[in-house]
């Protein structure tokens, strides 16, 4: 299968890609700029793809350009959708990646995908707002949205929480400052992300939503004791008011029944490596880098 893919110089891309090609499958990365709308069409044209995996986005919660999340993460996506549209030989399935902070904070947990989004950040809204506007195309063309809940891996950026978190037990530091020690997440892998992503473009119903999740979370403490445990560092914790959102999500636990009752149909079972091992993989990385 021929699949252009978004994003695909980013965290998620870089996986995702290696997991494709592993699967046999042909990538073509989307190299125009999504807010460019005519170099989008030039490109879509050129690449006539079987299937389409868009990641791309301005994913960081905490981006001071707020603008720019609706510039990409919206209007970008529907420069990719309408393109798409139009072609002659519109591809067998479109899958478009939006976000499990779309929920907010609500009582329910874990949380189903029947649940009323309330996002509480220009980073959730924009994809809140992509999904409606890309669900206006679902006559046209074969869309999957997935809602994946938090997850991490090798190669992440350092901006984000767990690698972070691994840079400073990496270089034995003794102190590290975070922001709200209290937030409860689902810290899944990337790779069991892609192999969900792999697995939607083959059976994904067209027009459904799926949450990509496990429903297990950790506290941050949990995160920073497996560390230690894996690395025999300890380190002092210091909270930095500002690094504290106020519109923090506070518990993100999703419920993937409904992805399971798809791929279990199919005979597929889903693997999640344990937290451990995808923290040490990530710390295997780390510290190969330093040594390069």
């Amino acid at each position: 299968m021929h699949i252009l893919l978004t994003g695909a110089d980013g965290f998620t891309g870089r996986h995702f890609a290696e997991a494709a090609q592993n699967a046999g499958h042909q990538i073509t990365a989307l190299t125009a700029n999504l807010t460019d709308k005519a170099a989008v069409a030039q490109q879509v044209c050129q690449t006539q793809p079987d299937a389409v995996v868009h990641l791309a986005a301005i994913s960081f919660v905490g981006s001071a350009d707020e603008a720019a999340f609706y510039a990409v993460n919206v209007v970008g996506t529907m420069n990719l959708l309408r393109a798409l549209a139009v072609l002659a030989r519109p591809p067998a399935k479109v899958l478009v990646a939006s976000s499990a902070n779309i929920y907010g904070n609500c009582d329910s947990s874990p949380i189903t995908e029947d649940q009323t989004p309330a996002p509480v950040n220009h980073y959730a809204a924009s994809k809140l707002a992509m999904e409606h506007m890309a669900l206006t195309l679902a006559d046209q063309l074969p869309i999957v949205i997935t809602r994946p809940f938090n997850y991490t891996g090798a190669g992440q950026g350092g901006q984000f929480l767990i690698p972070k978190l691994v840079d400073h037990f990496t270089r034995k530091a003794p102190t590290i400052e975070l922001g709200n020690l209290h937030v409860e997440r689902e810290f899944n892998d990337v790779r069991m992300v892609c192999e969900d992503y792999l697995a939607l473009l083959a059976y994904g119903q067209s027009g459904q939503t799926y949450n990509i999740c496990t429903g297990t979370t950790y506290t941050l403490q949990q995160v920073i004791d497996t560390l230690s445990q894996l690395t025999g560092h300890q380190i002092q914790v210091r909270v930095n008011p500002a690094f504290v959102r106020a519109s923090e999500v506070h518990r993100l636990c999703g419920s993937s029944n409904q992805l399971q009752r798809l791929l279990a149909g199919k005979g597929i079972t889903r693997t999640q490596p344990a937290l451990a091992q995808t923290l040490q993989n990530m710390l295997s990385a780390a510290q190969a880098k330093v040594l390069c």
